[in-house]
C-alpha cells in the first residue's frame, strides 16, 4: 500500500513537471525558471519522506537538506539577485544533521558538521563591509560554541542499556578553549576600541588557563561520581 502511494505521488510529481515543461516549449508561460528547483524540492520531499517514515532512516535527512537547500538557493538568488542565496544551503544543511542528531542520539557527531553548517551560513549572509577579520571571528568563535555544545548534551554510547545513563563528553572542552581563544583574538583585532597586544595577549592566556581549570575540575568531579556509583557494593 505504501508502495503504491509513493508511486502516485511521484506520478502526479513527473506529470506537473512534464507539464510545466511542455508550456515553456509552447511559449505559453516561462516556466523554465522553476522547473528546476521543483525537482530539487521534490527530491527533498522524498528523502524527507523517508525520514520521517521509519526511525532507522535517520541518514535521509542529509540528502533531503542538500536538495531543499539547492532548491532554496535557486529561488533566492532569482528572487534577490544572489544575495543570500548560497546561505540558505548551509541553513538547510545544519538543520538536515541537527535532525539526525533528534532522531537517533548516538549520533553526537552530527552536531559538528551542523554548528560549521550553520556558522557557514552566518558568514555567507554577512555585509561586505563586515569581511575580513569579523568573518574570522564569527568562524572561530561559531565553531567553539559547536563543540561547547556538544560538551552540554548527553550522549548514549552505541548498544546502550538501562544501567548505563548517557554521560556528557569532556573532550569537545579542548577544542572549544582553543576556538575562542582563536576567536577573541580576530574579535579584538576586529573592534573600533584597540586593545594593546601587551594586554591582549596575557589577558588571553589567564582567559584559556581558567578555562584549563574548569575542564579539570569538572572532570575530577565527574570521576568521583562515577567512582561513586560504581564502588565496591556490599556482599
Amino acid at each position: 500500500m505504501k508502495s503504491a502511494n509513493a508511486s502516485i505521488i511521484a506520478g502526479i510529481v513527473l506529470i506537473g513537471l512534464g507539464a510545466l515543461l511542455l508550456l515553456d516549449r509552447l511559449g505559453v508561460m516561462d516556466s523554465a525558471a522553476i522547473v528546476a528547483p521543483l525537482i530539487f524540492a521534490a527530491i527533498g520531499v522524498l528523502f524527507l519522506s523517508l525520514f520521517v517514515r521509519r526511525r532507522e532512516n535517520w541518514w535521509a535527512a542529509i540528502p533531503g537538506s542538500v536538495f531543499l537547500g539547492l532548491a532554496a538557493v535557486i529561488t533566492a538568488t532569482q528572487l534577490t539577485g544572489g544575495a543570500w542565496g548560497a546561505a540558505f544551503l548551509f541553513l538547510f544543511m545544519g538543520a538536515g544533521f541537527a535532525a539526525v542528531f533528534v532522531r537517533e542520539r548516538t549520533n553526537w557527531w552530527a552536531l559538528i558538521p551542523s554548528g560549521v553548517m550553520l556558522t557557514l551560513a552566518v558568514i555567507v549572509a554577512l555585509p561586505q563591509e563586515l569581511q575580513g577579520m569579523p568573518t574570522a571571528a564569527v568562524l572561530f568563535l561559531g565553531l567553539a560554541a559547536t563543540f561547547g555544545l556538544l560538551s552540554l548534551v548527553p550522549v548514549h554510547s552505541a548498544g546502550h542499556v538501562a544501567d548505563h545513563p548517557a554521560e556528557r563528553m569532556k573532550w569537545p572542552l579542548i577544542p572549544a578553549a582553543v576556538l575562542t581563544v582563536m576567536g577573541l583574538i580576530f574579535a579584538l583585532q576586529a573592534t573600533v576600541v584597540f586593545i594593546s597586544l601587551d594586554f591582549a595577549f596575557p589577558a588571553i592566556m589567564i582567559a584559556a588557563g581558567i578555562t584549563l581549570m574548569v575542564y579539570a575540575y569538572i572532570a575530577h568531579r565527574d570521576g568521583r561520581q562515577k567512582t561513586h556509583r560504581t564502588g565496591p557494593r556490599a556482599g
